[in-house]
């Protein structure tokens, strides 16, 4: 499962990125995270349905206390990529 995340609130300077590359690192999802001009967190992760999933509800939460998710919108991807890792750009 392949996804674009473009997620909104208090997501820039309070270590998102950071969390981000943790948690996928741990359970295994590849892609990238990086921050956008308007203030936005764009991602693209990919991995097994269930662990992709969990990793948006854990987002949606805030990896931390700093961090507060207002919006997540989510696109489908139609092919996976060969993503050796997950990195923050």
């Amino acid at each position: 499962m392949r996804l674009m995340l473009l997620v909104s609130g208090k997501v820039q300077g309070v270590g998102f990125r950071n969390a981000a590359k943790q948690y996928a690192d741990i359970n295994d999802i590849s892609g990238w995270v990086q921050n956008q001009d308007d203030g936005t967190v764009k991602l693209e992760v990919q991995g097994k349905e269930q662990v992709v999933n969990k990793f948006i509800e854990k987002m949606k939460e805030g990896f931390n206390s700093f961090i507060r998710v207002n919006d997540v919108q989510i696109i489908h991807q139609d092919e996976e990529v060969s993503y050796n890792n997950f990195k923050i750009k």
